[in-house]
């Protein structure tokens, strides 16, 4: 072999092996944190090559919160799960996927940001909707995620089910207002793009009830004033988890990178780029700062359903309070 080709061949194994140390690290989120997460990436990119000194790869997969934690439980090699619901972190936990004490790993309760849910109408807001209660009439039809797929689903229900209870309602008001708001919903959306989409590209609706961080991607990708955002006078707090999944990361070695890149969302670049997608950040610093987001009452979910694993198997799960008030049309 010539000394040409030999130096050739050490190339092409020095460059296999730089490959090959480069870690990549799957991040399966929520449908509406596309991109948010894309800019995430951008930015913990550098800054890993800069703490630790490695080049690394990220790839983030987005879809319904629920049909994501299924996805990751039959077998998706994800090396964090960064969700909209904590039940879905639960239920990966309850099958030894991610850690029992998941909620202990990180601060704020492994959850580095919230959201709350709020309604977009048409420009202009032509049926004059300002809160719950003009969701129910009878000429508006409402666009909402199911909420046995979906997170975003799931808070819009509870954040309805609170407007009454919040207001001195009995659980039975509390259900026959959320059936009638249901009877207003013309289909179920998968997820939370899908029913942007919805309500956008398909021109289904005169309200989307959604994450407040859906109004950044709504702007982005249909721009600004194609719909007027109206915030009601009570809402939810809507936590987004995040969890290691340490069966993925003990087969393929990026427990660190994992850690690394859940961490960096609580870093103060990290809570940055949250609350320029509209996520509201937990470091009050930061959340201060940023005057967009509306004082409003909220309430968590501790306070009126114990917790989202209990909500979930009072109102959510097969034969729970949801089958009682919405037939699937």
């Amino acid at each position: 072999m010539t000394k040409f080709k030999l130096l050739l061949a050490s190339l092409a194994i020095a460059a296999s092996g730089v490959a090959s140390a480069q870690q990549t690290l799957l991040n399966v989120s929520y449908d509406v944190a596309r991109e948010f997460y894309k800019d995430i990436n951008a930015a913990f990119v550098p800054w890993y090559k800069k703490t630790a000194g490695k080049d690394v790869k990220i790839e983030q997969a987005h879809g319904g919160s629920s049909a994501q934690a299924r996805a990751v439980a039959d077998g998706l090699d994800a090396d964090v799960v960064t969700m909209n619901t904590t039940t879905d972190i639960e239920f990966l936990a309850d099958r030894g996927v991610v850690a029992k004490d998941w909620a202990k790993r990180f601060p704020h309760n492994a959850a580095p940001t919230t959201s709350t849910m709020l309604f977009l109408v048409r420009n202009g807001n032509p049926k004059g909707i300002k809160d719950w209660d003009d969701l129910l009439k009878p000429d508006v039809k409402v666009v909402v995620v199911n909420p046995k797929t979906g997170g975003n689903g799931r808070y819009a229900y509870l954040a309805a089910w609170g407007y009454v209870k919040k207001k001195g309602g009995t659980d039975a008001q509390a259900a026959e207002f959320v059936s009638k708001l249901f009877k207003n919903v013309p289909v179920l959306a998968r997820g939370g793009r899908d029913a942007t989409t919805a309500f956008l590209q398909r021109n289904i609706g005169d309200a989307l009830i959604t994450f407040e961080s859906e109004v950044e991607s709504v702007n982005r990708e249909f721009g600004e004033g194609k719909v007027d955002v109206v915030y009601p006078s009570i809402s939810i707090i809507a936590e987004n988890p995040v969890a290691v999944v340490e069966r993925t990361v003990a087969k393929k070695g990026t427990g660190e990178l994992a850690k690394a890149y859940l961490n960096f969302l609580y870093t103060e670049e990290g809570q940055e780029i949250a609350a320029k997608h509209n996520i509201r950040p937990t470091n009050a610093a930061v959340l201060k700062k940023n005057a967009k987001f509306k004082p409003i009452k909220l309430f968590p979910v501790q306070e009126l359903f114990g917790s989202l694993s209990e909500a979930q198997k009072v109102h959510f799960n097969d034969g729970g309070q949801f089958d009682k008030i919405y037939t699937v049309k």
